[in-house]
């Protein structure tokens, strides 16, 4: 049976799932702002980016080998520095978690100050510095992610998470274990992505991202309410 109250909270994690939740439907928008107006080019799911690689070498018209490259570099830097936040930070999650917030937040701003410059669709030096600044974020998020170590929430790679869903199904013979955090992500994610295409086909791109950026404000500002909390959720399993 599914138990939809782990999801929301539980003693081993506390509040992290309803923080990754956010962070989850965040992915979702920012990658359809990626994808719709920057170009066919993830900043959260690399994947992807590898994918379009290959495409661009032969069907350059079509797709661009410089944009996911970019993304896929600046993501590679963003979670080096995510690495280096965990080591750092990381026996209080918490913690860890508002400063990452804490340095994901000037990006978003100047995703969003960059963008501004730009009338219409992003092109040049705008649309790579917005791919630069949101994939550097969303490495640095993947890194924190993987360093809290909550079942079955990555925010971002889904794959495992379909398949993990499926192998202890029911249906498989399985238990059901961690299905109401699996379910929820998929869906986040989902949501996040028809939200982010909903509100471009009203708003312009920086008025979306302003929209991530108050979510991530608002993850902000409740883990760094608990930066100091004393509890078992708040040290690191393992």
């Amino acid at each position: 049976m599914i138990r939809l109250a782990a999801f929301v909270q539980d003693e081993r994690d506390g509040p992290l799932p309803l923080f990754l939740a956010v962070l989850t439907l965040v992915t979702g928008l920012v990658d359809a702002i990626s994808f719709l107006r920057l170009g066919d080019v993830f900043v959260a799911n690399m994947t992807g980016n590898v994918v379009f690689l290959g495409l661009a070498a032969v069907k350059p018209e079509r797709f661009s080998a410089g944009a996911n490259a970019v993304a896929l570099i600046s993501f590679f830097l963003g979670a080096a520095a995510g690495g280096r936040l965990g080591r750092v930070f990381g026996g209080h999650r918490a913690r860890l978690l508002a400063v990452s917030a804490s340095i994901k937040i000037p990006c978003g701003v100047a995703a969003i100050a960059i963008s501004a410059t730009s009338v219409g669709e992003a092109e040049g030096w705008v649309r790579y510095g917005v791919i630069m600044l949101l994939a550097v974020s969303m490495g640095l998020q993947n890194a924190v992610v993987r360093r809290l170590a909550v079942a079955d929430l990555t925010t971002t790679v889904l794959t495992g998470t379909l398949t993990s869903f499926a192998a202890d199904s029911s249906l498989a013979g399985g238990s059901n274990r961690g299905a109401a955090r699996r379910v929820a992500s998929i869906v986040l994610l989902c949501l996040g992505a028809a939200l982010g295409a909903l509100l471009l086909s009203v708003a312009e791109i920086n008025a979306v991202l302003a929209v991530t950026l108050t979510l991530l404000v608002g993850v902000w500002f409740a883990a760094f309410r608990l930066r100091n909390a004393i509890a078992p959720w708040a040290v690191p399993p393992g």
